[in-house]
């Protein structure tokens, strides 16, 4: 048996998320079943987290367990022929038996993608965020790196999250100045709460419009209540960036 790892990128848009369910469009089910067409099995596919719907991935980690001999160059190749557009195999590589994509997981890093234009796009309208006010960049700079280090952020989770813990680890938080009046928030931390980065993005988007200022971003933390931080923001602007294990 082999243990297969997979680097996904994907389209969020048409899709109800990473995670299989009955009558919608997923796209856990749409990768298990290009894996069948080719292997003639039936396989589970383990991701390194699930992706709410409308939310895009740059470099999302899977794997699966296979008795197929096909080379591994040939997966990427074979899978890619039988799939949406939208999701593209950017790697494949046999790993060992034990590796599995999410409990083995150490760091992730999501980015936010707001236009900061007047007037936004047509064309990416549903790749990020159209916020028409001039945000401050320097103030959202400032707040972001409250959220670095370990902390409850019980503040900046969707109600309906099943995780025991709401404390995680932020190594590293910025906010870039992307050019063509883009801005990106990027988060790397060892786990992510339901909604957290959307909310956090959020939270940071009151800061550029001036209804928060950054020094409050620490007690709004402390307090570990939703409604203290700002509005969970659309799915579109986020994309899963890069999985890494050690």
């Amino acid at each position: 048996m082999r243990n297969i790892k997979l680097v996904i990128e994907y389209d969020g848009k048409e899709f109800n998320g990473w995670q299989k369910q009955p009558n919608k469009l997923n796209i856990q089910g749409e990768i298990e079943q290009a894996i069948e067409r080719i292997t003639g099995e039936k396989v589970d596919l383990m991701a390194s987290g699930r992706t709410d719907a409308g939310v895009h991935a740059m470099g999302q980690v899977a794997n699966f367990k296979t008795n197929s001999n096909m080379p591994i160059e040939k997966f990427p190749i074979a899978l890619n022929a039988n799939l949406k557009k939208s999701i593209v195999i950017k790697s494949a590589e046999e790993v060992e038996e034990r590796f599995h994509s999410r409990l083995n997981c150490k760091r992730k890093t999501y980015r936010y993608v707001i236009n900061n234009s007047k007037y936004g796009t047509a064309i990416y309208r549903n790749l990020e965020t159209h916020i028409p006010i001039k945000l401050d960049i320097q103030k959202m700079q400032q707040a972001i790196k409250y959220f670095e280090g370990e902390h409850d952020f019980k503040a900046f989770k969707a109600s309906g999250t099943s995780s025991k813990s709401s404390v995680r680890t932020i190594y590293k938080a910025e906010v870039l100045d992307a050019g063509n009046e883009r801005i990106y928030i990027e988060l790397t931390g060892n786990g992510f709460l339901y909604n957290m980065v959307r909310i956090i993005s959020g939270t940071l988007v009151d800061v550029g419009l001036g209804k928060i200022e950054p020094e409050e971003i620490e007690n709004i933390i402390l307090s570990k209540d939703r409604q203290h931080a700002g509005k969970t923001l659309p799915p579109q602007g986020l994309y899963l960036l890069t999985v890494e294990y050690e």
